[in-house]
């Protein structure tokens, strides 16, 4: 018996395995109090189960949970720091307040169909809420996703640049996802879809919006001195009260601006 050290002893019965397994998790987690006491820092935990599992603020940073299932997981207030996510099922996982800087998420699965209704979308989109994400890298399908408060400085969302040219291969999908307060400064989102996305009093200075498909989204409030919407459709797009409007790029080269600024 091994109570009240039994993240020691998980480890050392995996110790020597090229991975530890589900169960090993499961028992290290129920057995751990709650708080970053949990260290899996650099753990390869890819193509596990670990759905509906309570991490507790576990320290994740560096972990590989490539392709591991995580639905109804609760990673809130975690460290999860240059963590890779790449494919891994997060449907309804909550990730508010946890830490993702550097991390990846490279398409991963969001929903259980490819028919999504507006309460589906809902329900199963994870929660990004207050999360720190500054240089994440995000691609693929995060419609109606809630990242209000989040600090996605220098975030990717789609493809990054190579060799002084835009590779849009990837997008990201964040149809009527929330932005609300979140600060994006200096992040990239070219080419992402985000019809009907609110960005209501968000830090968007410097963001990189080219080819974004923008229309009906909401940016009351916001700030978006030097924010670029080359070639972004801005159609029916709502500035109501935004600052830096006058500061931004390529709003002549934008698509259908004056949509944007008709009397409401």
């Amino acid at each position: 018996m091994c109570f009240g050290a039994a993240l020691a002893c998980v480890f050392a019965v995996a110790a020597g395995a090229a991975d530890l397994t589900a169960r090993d998790v499961t028992e290290a987690l129920f057995s751990t109090p709650r708080g970053p006491s949990l260290d899996l820092s650099g753990k390869d935990l890819s193509e596990l189960d670990l759905a509906g599992l309570d991490f507790k603020g576990a320290r994740l940073a560096g972990a590989d949970l490539f392709g591991a299932d995580l639905t109804g997981a609760h990673l809130a207030a975690s460290d999860l720091r240059r963590a890779r996510l790449d494919r891994a099922t997060i449907t309804g996982a909550e990730f508010s307040s946890a830490n993702l800087e550097g991390a990846t998420l490279l398409r991963p699965t969001v929903f259980t169909s490819l028919e999504v209704d507006n309460y589906q979308a809902r329900r199963e989109a994870p929660r990004f809420a207050g999360t720190r994400m500054a240089g994440a890298h995000v691609t693929g399908w995060l419609d109606r996703t809630d990242f209000r408060w989040a600090d996605l400085t220098g975030a990717t969302f789609g493809a990054r640049e190579a060799k002084n040219h835009v590779q849009l291969a990837v997008r990201a999908s964040m149809v009527g996802a929330d932005f609300s307060e979140a600060t994006l400064k200096d992040a990239s989102l070219v080419g992402a879809t985000l019809v009907f996305a609110r960005f209501i009093g968000a830090d968007l200075r410097g963001t990189d919006l080219r080819g974004a498909d923008l229309s009906k989204a909401n940016f009351s409030g916001a700030d978006l001195a030097g924010a670029d919407v080359t070639d972004a459709n801005l159609d029916e797009a709502d500035f109501t009260g935004a600052r830096g409007f006058a500061e931004m790029k390529g709003l002549a080269l934008a698509h259908n601006l004056e949509r944007a600024l008709a009397p409401r």
